[in-house]
Parts: structure tokens; C-alpha cells; sequence
């Protein structure tokens, strides 16, 4: 099958919202779906937690290695005829499930309103602790460095 431009777009689009709402808060997305009402919806696999193995590359582009599990909760929800899925780190079924009606609320008609109420903030809020993460490491960086005197 050939993908076609306009696909590949679109499949970045729904990676990038799914990777928001996987790092989302719970009060967020609790929040949000108390102002706008969670939908109608049938849940296709509940929410359930599990296991995966986390891979690692030396230096990011070297040879892979097994860095450890990590735990996962995973939910497949329906909202009208759109499938709604999500991952998340850890155990929080409640949010696995909120994650899930999202991304089927983003496939559908309402794409660009919740694109603009939720994704957006979400991605918002994401990128400034990113930040301050990274002012915080700045912060406390140490360079080390050698030295060298006449030699004897």
C-alpha cells in the first residue's frame, strides 16, 4: 500500500497528539472532559497495564540495548465509529481511557476544536516544563577539564 502525502501528514499529526496525551496529567484531561462532557462511548479493551522493554542506543545512534521495562496502561475506546487508542507510562487506568476517547474525538469532526481546547494548552504546558527541566540540568552542569603543567 501506497501512502499518499496527504496520509503521511495526517499519521504525523495523530503521533503527535497521541504523544501529548501520553504524557498528559490526569487533572488535565479530567478537567477538560468535565467542562466539555465526555462522550458517548464504548470501550473496546479496557484498560489494562503491562510491561514493555525499553531499548536504548549508546551516544543515540549506536548499538541497541536492553535498558530495562517500564510499565504501561493501555486502552481502546469507540466514540461514533471512530477508534480511539492510547499508552501511557504507568498504571493510571482513568487516564489511559480519558487518553483513548481524546484521540478518537481528534480523528472526527471536531478535530480542530479539540486540537485548540486541549492539545494545544497540553503541548503548551509540555514544552515549558521541558524548559525549566533543562534550565534546572544548565543549572548544575559541572565541566571538568585537565590541567596540564610543565613537564618534568
Amino acid at each position: 500500500m501506497i501512502l499518499s502525502h496527504e496520509n503521511a501528514t495526517s499519521q504525523t499529526a495523530r503521533q503527535k497528539w497521541m504523544a501529548i496525551l501520553a504524557r498528559a496529567e490526569i487533572d488535565v484531561l479530567e478537567e477538560y472532559f468535565e467542562q466539555q462532557g465526555l462522550p458517548d462511548h464504548v470501550v473496546m479493551k479496557k484498560p489494562e497495564t503491562g510491561t514493555v522493554m525499553i531499548e536504548g542506543r549508546a551516544g543515540g545512534s549506536g548499538r541497541r540495548f536492553n535498558l530495562g521495562e517500564a510499565t504501561v496502561t493501555r486502552c481502546v475506546v469507540r466514540v461514533g465509529e471512530t477508534l480511539g487508542f492510547s499508552y501511557a507510562l504507568g498504571h493510571d487506568r482513568r487516564k489511559a481511557l480519558l487518553a483513548a476517547v481524546a484521540d478518537a474525538l481528534l480523528q472526527g469532526a471536531d478535530t480542530a476544536i479539540v486540537q485548540s481546547s486541549l492539545i494545544e494548552p497540553l503541548a503548551e504546558r509540555q514544552a515549558t516544563a521541558r524548559v525549566i527541566a533543562s534550565r534546572k540540568a544548565a543549572a548544575t552542569k559541572v565541566d571538568f577539564f585537565t590541567l596540564v603543567r610543565g613537564a618534568d
